[in-house]
């Protein structure tokens, strides 16, 4: 395994923080930010979304050598394969069973076999990506925490895998899955969850990351509140913990951060920021009967991690 690629896989449930801290990661001394690379096989290559670029995926310079290099080219055929490999063994519901070590990828058994190749499409690709962009290690916010449990269950086929978990206060989660947001890269309307659904979702996959640490993983967990409000301390704590280099963190400073251009596929619309971002705070919208729903269902990883049950203020990108 000492050859493998180093993969820095953000994980964490979605508005939770995850795209701005890729963003963030990707301007440290040798990082390959990619985006949410899970979706790059139906968004990329299928539907032929954007990079972060602002270049439709096919035509974006640094994806179309990368899938020369891994893959001959990007073909539909190829991504039609790994998105049924994705159904069969990248699955939420799996977790539990990924956990217990239920589908080894050393045994000669069908779910093992497919589990080895699902996870050498990922190692391909981030193999070229590092060397495309001549990097060191490569970032994949995919978030899920399925796709973690099976780039870490792969046997010889996986990568050397670093998890961040992001978590954020599930009451400002819940409020920014409540609220609409449009998709820029085709002006459609992003999905909108329930409060109650957003907190069962917030429980289940801070518990599967957890878990996932309990396993020898080697999992940072870092709260999205204290990356806005101290960005320069949290951000060379967690390379530290992740053992890259930070540098001086130039691109910090006057409440917020300056960016430049990223290749990635997928992710919340601020993958396509460029300059000046600025972090702030802003009140928590959710109604009051809604709030304490979510309190309800979550206060035990939500004191775990330092919350307040009655919460005063979010931060905000």
């Amino acid at each position: 395994m000492t050859d493998a690629q180093p993969v820095i896989f953000v994980g964490g449930l979605g508005r939770s923080g995850t795209t701005l801290l890729e963003r963030l990661l990707g301007e440290l001394p040798g990082a390959v930010p990619l985006g949410e690379v899970v979706h790059l096989w139906a968004r990329g290559v299928h539907a032929d979304e954007p990079c972060g670029c602002g270049e439709p995926f096919s035509r974006c310079p640094f994806w179309g050598k990368v899938g020369d290099l891994a893959f001959g080219h990007w073909r539909a055929d190829e991504a039609d394969r790994v998105l049924r490999l994705r159904a069969r063994v990248d699955r939420t519901r799996r977790v539990p069973l990924l956990a217990l070590g239920g589908l080894p990828s050393s045994g000669s058994g069908r779910r093992a076999a497919e589990l080895r190749a699902y996870v050498s499409a990922y190692t391909a690709l981030y193999a070229a990506a590092a060397e495309v962009a001549d990097g060191r290690w490569v970032i994949d916010s995919s978030k899920h925490a399925s796709l973690a449990y099976c780039l870490a269950a792969a046997g010889e086929t996986r990568p050397r895998l670093r998890v961040v978990h992001v978590v954020r206060d599930p009451r400002a989660v819940a409020a920014s899955w409540h609220s609409d947001v449009t998709r820029p890269e085709d002006g459609r309307p992003m999905a909108r969850w329930a409060p109650g659904r957003t907190a069962v979702h917030w429980l289940a996959q801070n518990l599967a990351f957890e878990l996932l640490r309990r396993r020898g993983v080697p999992v940072v967990r870092i709260r999205y509140e204290d990356l806005l409000r101290r960005p320069a301390e949290t951000l060379r704590e967690l390379a530290a913990a992740l053992g890259v280099p930070s540098g001086a963190l130039p691109f910090l400073g006057d409440g917020g951060a300056l960016l430049g251009v990223a290749h990635t596929v997928s992710g919340n619309p601020m993958r396509f920021a460029v300059g000046r971002v600025r972090f702030s705070e802003r009140r928590v919208t959710l109604p009051l009967g809604r709030r304490l729903l979510v309190t309800a269902l979550t206060w035990p990883l939500l004191l775990r991690y330092g919350y307040r049950l009655a919460p005063r203020a979010e931060a905000g990108a």
